[in-house]
């Protein structure tokens, strides 16, 4: 029943656009109550972005089962689960990716999404780490990067309209957090040949600001 009201409501606003389309339209489309959309989806925001909950549920239970692997290495893949649920359907996804674009209150409600990743990929990372002094910060920051560089292999994807291969896309940005972040880098040995990114933002700067400088150094824009 959540796919098929998920179907139904991104069928109506692809025909009618996102804010025409109502809660009624929808579960009149997919011959259902309001009480059966409203069990699965709390808003309309919501059914754009069916498939989250789980996979944040699936990195969490990922995390968890990592053990002492490397932990810039362990969020990477973590990350990956994500591209995974993207590229496993490369036409919704890129559709969803142009809905979203065009409706302000989407793009909010992504931006909420992506900081709960963030959060669940410096949750781990902080266990790893140490949850004070610099340990936190560390993971806070690596966790931005992460989220920033798979944001970016992601995106570039979707604006092809899903062409081409999106894990070598996202494989080369978070290629670059492991050469910043990875156990080498912090060991002080020397990082591959290739472009590196210094990042320097003001003390006490928001974590939002963060982001969007890395994802800016990245090239996103």
């Amino acid at each position: 029943m959540r796919e098929v009201l998920a179907q139904a409501a991104f069928q109506l606003f692809l025909e009618r656009g996102f804010e025409q389309t109502t809660v009624d339209d929808i579960v009149a489309r997919a011959g259902v109550g309001r009480r059966s959309f409203f069990r699965y989806f709390p808003s309309k925001e919501d059914a754009v972005f069916p498939d989250h909950e789980r996979c944040l549920a699936d990195m969490t239970a990922f995390l968890a089962t990592v053990g002492d692997a490397e932990p810039v290495d362990a969020v990477c893949d973590a990350a990956r689960l994500v591209l995974r649920m993207y590229s496993d359907n490369p036409e919704f996804s890129v559709q969803r990716y142009r809905l979203t674009r065009e409706v302000p209150g989407l793009r909010t409600y992504e931006l909420s999404v992506v900081r709960r990743y963030e959060q669940t990929l410096a949750g781990y990372l902080r266990d790893r780490y140490g949850a004070s002094g610099d340990g936190a910060l560390r993971a806070e920051v690596i966790a931005a990067s992460v989220v920033a560089a798979h944001n970016n292999g992601l995106r570039t994807w979707l604006r092809s309209g899903g062409e081409g291969d999106a894990e070598a896309a996202v494989d080369h940005t978070l290629g670059l957090v492991r050469q910043v972040w990875g156990s080498a880098a912090a060991g002080g040995a020397p990082a591959p040949d290739g472009d590196v990114v210094v990042m320097v933002a003001a003390k006490g700067a928001p974590m939002w600001r963060v982001v969007q400088q890395i994802e800016s150094a990245l090239g996103q824009g």
